[in-house]
């Protein structure tokens, strides 16, 4: 399970806390106990056969469950230890998870966390994470979900600079005709696509412009040196309102959505240690 979920010996080794020797040795024996290849090796990569998967995706979840009980007796201690890994866009990460944790890691040494930003939808399970953040409304119905942040609201908003060339926006149909900020999304490579809504009517529009970006600061960067508009959090440029360095335009068709959520399998018994992370991440507001 280590190799193929690592995709490498050496890594697999250093996880396990063994030699990579012993650890070939003990696949080549498991193979021909088996009378089955369960890795192809390559000089670049290691993964698993057709007969490797099978067993990954049977015998991997059994694995896990044990492991998950283990952790649980940890529960035992006066503390609760262990890692806890999460995943989570840019946004969340900075303005949800990161708060939080000055203010519980000093009382838990023994927990670690681990955030990985990502912007994809990522299967938590499949990827062995102990839980992700995303908006409600992106949550699937089958996971347990924790608010943890109020609700949100978008901006669209330029430098005064950018506004002494081009005319502001009445309408969001207005921005095809302006320098926007794009963001690339990681799924599909695709560009995201402004969304707007105003009085029940949904509207979303495909924008163009010089920059193209997959991370939010450099978003804000771009708009405040005045090189186009950008769509942006509204918590992340409040600041800049209020001094006059950005302008805000079409507020009256980005009204507030479900804000942040953690999520996680409701098959999963919850470590000791992810359920202290979850009730200092609580949205309690």
């Amino acid at each position: 399970m280590a190799v193929a979920r690592e995709c490498s010996f050496t890594r697999a080794a250093a996880k396990l806390g063994v030699s990579q020797s012993a650890l070939s040795h003990t696949i080549r024996s498991l193979e021909e106990r088996l009378g089955l290849r369960l890795l192809t090796r390559t000089t670049r990569r290691v993964a698993p056969t057709e007969a490797g998967e099978r067993l990954l995706r049977t015998v991997g979840p059994r694995f896990d469950e044990i492991d998950a009980e283990l952790a649980a007796l940890s529960a035992l201690r006066e503390k609760p230890a262990g890692t806890v890994r999460i995943t989570a866009g840019e946004h969340a990460a900075y303005a949800i998870l990161w708060p939080a944790l000055p203010k519980l890691l000093p009382h838990y040494p023994d927990i670690k966390v681990e955030i990985i930003i990502d912007y994809g939808l990522t299967d938590i399970v499949a990827e062995h994470y102990d839980a992700g953040v995303r908006l409600g409304e992106q949550v699937a119905k089958d996971m347990i979900a924790v608010r943890i942040g109020p609700d949100m609201r978008m901006a669209v908003v330029g430098a005064p600079s950018y506004f002494t060339r081009r005319p502001q926006p009445k309408r969001p149909q207005d921005l095809t005709a302006h320098d926007c900020i794009n963001l690339r999304l990681p799924t599909y490579g695709g560009l995201y696509v402004w969304e707007f809504e105003k009085r029940g009517r949904e509207l979303k529009v495909r924008v163009e412009g010089q920059l193209v970006f997959n991370n939010l600061a450099m978003r804000l960067n771009a708009a405040l040196a005045g090189l186009g508009l950008a769509y942006l959090p509204e918590d992340q440029v409040k600041t800049h309102l209020a001094d006059g360095a950005l302008i805000r335009v079409l507020a009256d068709w980005c009204p507030p959505f479900s804000g942040y959520h953690l999520y996680y399998p409701s098959r999963r018994q919850p470590k000791p240690a992810f359920a202290v992370l979850v009730d200092a991440l609580r949205y309690r507001g």
